[in-house]
């Protein structure tokens, strides 16, 4: 089943800083491994990127968005 494209990380109009996220660690891309937070800047320029856009988070942690929250 095809997710939501309102919830899509693949599409930068669908990201502000603000907003809560899932976003994948560069460490983690192999496994997965999710991550939650807040967007505080978004990193990927692109209005699309096929594995999602790079962000940094509020802690500081960097890394693909997954879906939007």
């Amino acid at each position: 089943m095809k997710p939501d494209s309102s919830m899509d990380g693949r599409q930068r109009k669908n990201i502000q800083p603000g907003i809560e996220v899932a976003i994948v660690l560069k460490q983690h891309q192999r496994s997965g491994e999710l991550t939650y937070g807040v967007v505080k800047d978004i990193l990927t320029n692109s209005q699309y990127h096929p594995h999602g856009i790079k962000v940094r988070l509020e802690d500081g942690s960097v890394g693909r968005v997954k879906e939007c929250l």
